[in-house]
C-alpha cells in the first residue's frame, strides 16, 4: 500500500496590532498610543469575538524597558497577555516592531544583539507559557528604511549602514531565540518579513536581479545559506562587512518555524531609466544609473505576480511552513475585502497543492496611522481596519465579519466580492503601461457570476452623479436611475425597479431640494422627501435590501451652543426640515436597519452649481459676492461624503449617522477662506446678516454638526484644499 496523504490541517486566522514604535531623529512615534489601545485592555475583548486563534502582539523592548531592565515597567503587559491567556488566543510576542531599540542602542550598535538578547530571556522567564516570538519584525525592510534611505533612525543612506543594521538584527533574532529556548525549550520562532517583486527595463535588468536576490537576505542569513557561493557575497564583502561576520551566521543558523509573509501591493516594484514617464519623487538611482523606482501594479501591462506564486517560491526555496503574517490595504472597504479574500484564497489553493501554509493574517486590527508617509511625519492620516478607532469604542466593520466568518470555516460572502480588485482592473494603471516580462500565473479561477447592482436614485442631482462616479472609482457596479425609471412616490413604480434589477442595496438622493420653495410647495415637498423615502424603504424591507437615504442639518433649530450629534433633539424651523425629520421617523420605523445620513452644504469638485464654485466663478468675473455672516455650518465636501457612507453602507450601519467635515464656519467666512487659498480677493466677499437675503425659509443660526458615532470625515480645511486641487 501506498503512502496515506495526510489531511492538512485547515486554514488558521491570525490577526495582529500595528504596534510599530519607530524613531525619527529623537522623536519615537507610538502606533500604539496612536490607535489607543495602550489604555483599552477591553479591545481584547473585541478581538476574541473575531474568533482567531493566534495574535501578533506586541512586548515591545521600546516600550516596558526604554532605560533598561531594572526600570522596566511589565504592568500593562501582564493584563494583556494573561487576558490573551484566559481568552483562549495564542501571542505571538514582538519584540521589536520597526524600531531600533531604546535611546541608548541603535541597530548599527554592536551591542544591539546582546541586548536585545537579554531582554528576550528577561520576558520569557517572566511569561514562561508564551510559545511564539517574533523578535524583530521585518529586519530586511527596517534595515533598509534605516540604513539604506534614510528615514528611520540612525538615517544610514549606505551599503555598508544598511548591511550593518541587517547583520545585526537577524544575529539579534538568533541570540534572542536561543536565550528564549534556554528557558522553553519549544519556543517558535515566527519570522516575518515583506516581500514582492522588482521588475525593470532590459536596461536596469541587472538592478532588478540584484534586488531580487536581496529580497531573501534577511532568511537566508537565519538559515545558514550566505556563504561564498551566495549571490551577495560579493557585494556584502565589497560593502565593508568583515567575512566573520557573515560566516557566523553558517555556524549559528536559526531556521524560522514559521516564515511570515507580509503581502503589500506596494511591495512589487518598477525600476525604469526613462525619468520624464514619472513625477520627480520617484526618481533615484543607485549610484551608477538614474532611475524611477515605481509601484509596479501601476505600470505592468499584465499585472504583478500573484499570491500563490510568490508564496510558492517561498516554499520552495525554504521548505518551512508559511504563514501570510499581515494582509492588509490602506484602502476603500470591498478592496480590503477583496484583498483579504484574494490572500485567504491563495492560501487554500496552495493548501490543496501540498505547501506547507498554516495561517492568514488580519492586519491590522485597529488599522494604521501615516504610513503614507513611511512613518517619518504626524499627519493623522488613519487607514481603518478590522475595527475602525475614529469611534468613541472601535467600531467592528466587514472585515470583522468576513474575519468571523473564515475563522468559523464558514464562506464570507458579498456581491462586491464578485468583483476584481482595483489592483487587477485597467483603471491600476496610472504611468504608461509597459511589458514586465513573462509574470507567472497562479491557476485561474472558474468565472464569477454577474454582480448585482448598487441602485442609486436622482440621476440628475449632484449626489447621485457623485456616487455613480465614485461608484465607477471604486468597482462597484451601479445603476443610476432617473425619476422616469424609477418614480420613489409610486409604490408600483418602485416596486418594478427593484424586481428587474435586483439590487444589493439602494442609495436614495432624489429628493426635493429647493429649501425655499417648499415654504410654498409643501405638499409636494412632503410627498418627494417623506412619503418617497418611506415608500423606498418598504420596499427595500419586503426585499431584505440594504437603503441609505439622506437627511439634513435643517432638522435643527440652531438654538444650540454646541454642534448636534445624533441623539441631539430636532425642531425643524421650515418646511424642508420637516419633511426630512418626518422622513427619518418613517423610514426608520419601517426599516430599522436603513442608514439615515445627515448632511450639510455640500460642495464638491463635479459640479458648478454649489456655493464654493458660486464663489469663485463670481470672483473671478470681477464681482462682488454676498454671503451670511450669521449662519454657521459645517461645509462637507462631497467626495468624503460619499465614500464615507459607501462604507458605512458596506460595514451594515443602521441608524442615524452625522456626516460632515470637521469644523464650523460662517457662510461668508467659508467664502473668504475659499477665496485666498484660490488667490482671489477677499475683499470682494460682502458679509450680510441672513435677515438681508429675504429667504422665505426660517434658517437656524448654527446647525454645526458633530457626532457622537464617529467622526469619519477629514477637517475642512483639507476638504477645501483638494476640492481646489480636484475640481474640473
Amino acid at each position: 500500500m501506498g503512502a496515506e496523504r495526510v489531511t492538512p490541517s485547515p486554514l488558521e486566522v491570525w490577526a495582529g496590532v500595528e504596534c510599530t514604535i519607530n524613531r525619527v531623529g529623537d522623536r519615537y512615534f507610538n502606533q500604539l498610543e496612536r490607535n489607543g489601545h495602550a489604555t483599552r485592555l477591553s479591545d481584547l475583548d473585541l478581538f476574541a469575538s473575531l474568533g482567531i486563534s493566534a495574535i501578533r502582539y506586541p512586548v515591545l523592548w521600546e516600550e516596558i524597558a526604554p532605560r533598561g531592565l531594572e526600570q522596566a515597567n511589565w504592568a500593562a503587559t501582564d493584563a494583556r497577555l494573561n487576558r490573551l491567556r484566559e481568552l483562549k488566543i495564542r501571542p505571538i510576542a514582538g519584540l521589536v516592531h520597526h524600531g531600533s531599540g531604546p535611546s541608548h542602542t541603535s541597530l548599527i550598535d554592536p551591542a544591539f544583539p546582546d541586548q536585545l538578547a537579554e531582554y528576550a530571556r528577561a520576558v520569557a522567564q517572566r511569561y514562561p507559557w508564551l510559545t511564539d516570538y517574533t523578535p524583530v519584525n521585518e529586519p530586511l525592510t527596517t534595515a533598509r528604511f534605516s540604513g539604506l534611505y534614510g528615514h528611520w533612525y540612525p538615517h544610514g543612506t549606505d551599503d555598508r549602514t544598511f548591511l550593518r543594521a541587517l547583520i545585526y538584527e537577524c544575529r539579534a533574532v538568533i541570540l534572542a531565540m536561543a536565550a528564549i529556548r534556554q528557558v522553553n525549550p519549544t519556543a517558535r520562532l515566527i519570522q516575518t518579513e515583506d516581500l514582492g517583486t522588482v521588475f525593470s527595463t532590459p536596461l536596469l535588468a541587472y538592478q532588478a536581479e540584484f534586488e531580487n536576490h536581496r529580497r531573501w537576505l534577511s532568511l537566508d542569513l537565519l538559515c545558514g545559506r550566505v556563504d561564498r557561493h551566495h549571490p551577495l557575497w560579493g557585494y556584502i564583502r565589497q560593502a565593508g562587512i568583515a567575512e566573520a561576520e557573515v560566516t557566523w551566521f553558517l555556524d549559528h543558523p536559526c531556521p524560522p518555524d514559521i516564515v511570515g509573509i507580509n503581502r503589500y501591493l506596494t511591495s512589487d516594484r518598477f525600476l525604469d531609466e526613462r525619468l520624464d514617464r514619472y513625477p520627480d519623487h520617484t526618481h533615484g538611482g543607485n549610484g551608477r544609473q538614474r532611475y524611477a523606482d515605481v509601484e509596479a501594479v501601476r505600470v505592468c501591462q499584465d499585472g504583478i505576480v500573484d499570491a500563490p506564486v510568490l508564496l510558492r517560491q517561498v516554499w520552495e526555496r525554504y521548505q518551512l511552513p508559511i504563514a501570510v503574517t499581515e494582509v492588509h490595504l490602506g484602502c476603500t472597504r470591498e478592496e480590503q475585502l477583496r484583498w483579504l479574500q484574494e490572500l485567504w484564497q491563495a492560501g487554500q489553493e496552495l493548501q490543496a497543492t501540498g505547501v506547507e501554509i498554516r495561517a492568514i493574517t488580519a492586519w491590522s486590527l485597529l488599522g494604521a496611522y501615516d504610513w503614507n508617509s513611511l512613518l517619518t511625519r504626524s499627519d493623522d492620516h488613519y487607514e481603518p481596519g478590522v475595527f475602525d478607532i475614529r469611534s468613541p469604542f472601535p467600531r467592528s466593520t466587514a472585515l470583522a465579519q468576513m474575519v468571523q466568518h473564515l475563522a468559523q470555516g464558514q464562506t464570507y460572502q458579498h456581491p462586491l466580492l464578485q468583483v476584481p480588485g482595483w489592483w487587477r482592473r485597467a483603471d491600476r494603471l496610472i504611468y504608461p503601461p509597459v511589458q514586465c516580462g513573462s509574470i507567472p500565473r497562479a491557476t485561474s479561477g472558474s468565472s464569477q457570476p454577474t454582480p448585482a447592482p448598487l441602485l442609486i436614485t436622482g440621476a440628475t442631482g449632484t449626489l447621485g452623479r457623485a456616487f455613480a462616479r465614485l461608484c465607477e472609482l471604486r468597482g462597484i457596479p451601479y445603476r443610476l436611475l432617473h425619476r422616469q425609471e424609477m418614480d420613489i412616490t409610486r409604490p408600483e413604480s418602485v416596486a418594478e425597479a427593484l424586481n428587474e434589477l435586483r439590487p444589493w442595496a439602494v442609495i436614495n438622493t432624489a429628493g426635493y431640494v429647493r429649501v425655499d420653495e417648499a415654504e410654498r410647495e409643501p405638499q409636494l415637498c412632503r410627498q418627494i422627501n417623506t412619503e418617497g423615502a418611506a415608500i423606498l424603504a418598504a420596499a427595500c424591507v419586503e426585499r431584505q435590501l440594504g437603503l441609505v437615504t439622506f437627511s439634513s442639518d435643517l432638522v435643527f433649530d440652531g438654538r444650540g451652543l454646541e454642534p448636534y450629534v445624533e441623539s441631539s433633539d430636532i425642531s425643524p424651523l421650515n418646511v424642508y426640515g420637516h419633511s426630512k425629520a418626518s422622513a427619518e421617523r418613517w423610514v426608520l420605523q419601517i426599516h430599522p436597519c436603513a442608514l439615515v445620513i445627515r448632511t450639510s452644504a455640500f460642495f464638491g469638485p463635479w459640479d458648478d452649481y454649489n456655493f464654493l464654485s458660486i464663489v469663485l466663478k463670481t470672483l473671478t468675473a470681477g464681482r462682488t459676492f454676498s454671503a451670511a455672516a450669521d449662519a454657521i455650518v459645517s461645509p462637507t465636501y462631497v467626495p468624503d461624503l460619499v465614500n464615507a457612507t459607501l462604507d458605512l453602507l458596506i460595514d451594515g450601519e443602521c441608524g442615524i449617522w452625522h456626516l460632515a467635515n470637521q469644523g464650523a464656519i460662517a457662510w461668508a467666512d467659508l467664502a473668504r477662506s475659499v477665496a485666498h487659498l484660490a488667490r482671489l480677493d477677499p475683499a470682494q466677499i460682502e458679509a450680510r446678516p441672513t435677515l438681508e437675503f429675504g429667504w422665505l425659509a426660517t434658517r437656524p443660526s448654527y446647525s454645526v454638526l458633530s457626532s457622537e458615532r464617529g467622526i469619519l470625515l477629514p477637517p475642512l480645511e483639507q476638504a477645501i484644499d483638494r476640492y481646489l486641487r480636484e475640481r474640473s
